[in-house]
């Protein structure tokens, strides 16, 4: 279920913390093109696809392991 979960500007913004970009704009972290704006890096990851790219299938994988880390997380800590 999660592997079909949308890819949300926060996720973009979180993926893209990890990577300095060295000129303005978002980086797409799959295939590390630099956008203008954070729509248009949404807009290519949506339709990263046609373009040759993998990027949206990178950005629901990497979600998903988040979504995993978080809930062992939560499952590991201690409940007061």
């Amino acid at each position: 279920a999660s592997g079909r979960a949308s890819i949300t500007v926060r996720d973009i913004l979180a993926a893209s913390r990890r990577q300095p970009v060295p000129q303005r704009g978002y980086q797409c972290v799959s295939c590390c093109r630099v956008f203008p704006t954070l729509w248009s890096v949404k807009t290519h990851i949506q339709h990263s696809s046609q373009e040759g790219y993998s990027c949206k299938v990178y950005y629901r994988r990497l979600k998903a392991l988040w979504e995993k880390e978080h809930n062992e997380q939560e499952a590991a800590a201690p409940r007061v």
